[in-house]
């Protein structure tokens, strides 16, 4: 499949190809002025998302994340350094976010060990159960041994939440080591961009995405940086953007106020884990949040389409 060539008053090209990957529409584009070169780049970055969608899936039986369920409550799990990495930075992202990021489930699954005896002792409900035991608190990191334990029979992890950012930094990673100095990838309307465009000008969110430049912060600047966004899935329909469940993890209150959030972040992953929790604890806690890190922003439009951003983000008129 050939990209799409979209020419430009400079001597660069713009090389854009969308395929479906990980369930979603990916954009891959790339700046060069050889078309060759720019598929070959391009075969490479998709070859890595397909590597990343295999090695977190749980639609295949021996996965890794399948095995390292199938052994929840059992004993721990070897893991190679990749995954054991995006586990431990998935578990340090719920900490900072307390708990409103979290890649734990509870799963009611017999097939993988439950008993009817078992499930009934607990003498509680399936959702109080779901908080109590199906949390981050509860899997167990070994630096050394390179382990993953889940130390409830019930409890199950899953990556959904991040994939799609993991794997658009790694394909950044293998474009940029295959000499693509400038490019974006849009996964599913999340956007992570490096260097310029063809005609020099930094990266917007408009030049990134097209389709997205009627949003009021268009014209944000998001060159070298990631932009993932969540929406309130209770009220709105979007597309090319996630959904998200706005609930509320300590009250289950709907947070109505919210239409949606954008979080930027060097790190497409990290910025997709951000997005949604900031979404969850709200206007003014969200933007207490996003203003204590480094490197980071986000922009939250609210019921009544008013715009508020962190300290960082500057919106034109």
């Amino acid at each position: 499949m050939l990209a799409v060539k979209k020419t430009t008053t400079s001597n660069l090209t713009l090389f854009r190809r969308t395929v479906r990957l990980m369930g979603d529409k990916f954009e891959i584009s790339v700046v060069g002025n050889d078309s060759i070169w720019a598929d070959e780049r391009i075969d490479a970055a998709v070859n890595e998302i397909n590597r990343v969608e295999k090695l977190l899936s749980s639609f295949i039986e021996d996965s890794i994340i399948n095995q390292i369920n199938r052994n929840a409550g059992i004993e721990p799990v070897k893991v190679s350094a990749e995954v054991f990495n995006l586990v431990n930075r998935a578990l340090q992202i719920s900490e900072l976010t307390d708990g409103a990021f979290d890649i734990t489930y509870y799963s009611n699954d017999k097939n993988l060990g439950d008993t009817d005896t078992a499930l009934n002792s607990r003498n509680t409900s399936t959702t109080l159960y779901a908080v109590s035991y199906a949390s981050y608190k509860n899997v167990v990191l070994d630096a050394k041994a390179t382990t993953v334990f889940l130390q409830e029979r019930d409890m199950r992890i899953g990556f959904g939440a991040i994939n799609k950012g993991y794997a658009a930094d790694r394909a950044k990673y293998i474009l940029q080591m295959d000499g693509v100095s400038n490019g974006v990838i849009n996964a599913g309307g999340d956007l992570l961009t490096w260097g310029l465009q063809p005609n020099f000008e930094p990266w917007t969110i408009a030049t990134a995405d097209p389709a997205q430049d009627i949003q009021p912060f268009a014209n944000v600047d998001i060159s070298n940086m990631a932009i993932a966004t969540s929406v309130n899935s209770e009220k709105y329909a979007t597309i090319n953007t996630k959904r998200s469940a706005t609930i509320k993890p300590k009250n289950g209150f709907v947070v109505s106020e919210i239409k949606s959030v954008s979080v930027l972040s060097p790190s497409a992953e990290f910025a997709d884990a951000m997005a949604s929790p900031v979404m969850t604890i709200g206007i003014n806690s969200g933007l207490y949040l996003i203003n204590q890190l480094n490197q980071m922003g986000c922009v939250i439009i609210d019921d009544h389409n008013r715009v508020y951003t962190s300290k960082d983000i500057h919106i034109a008129d």
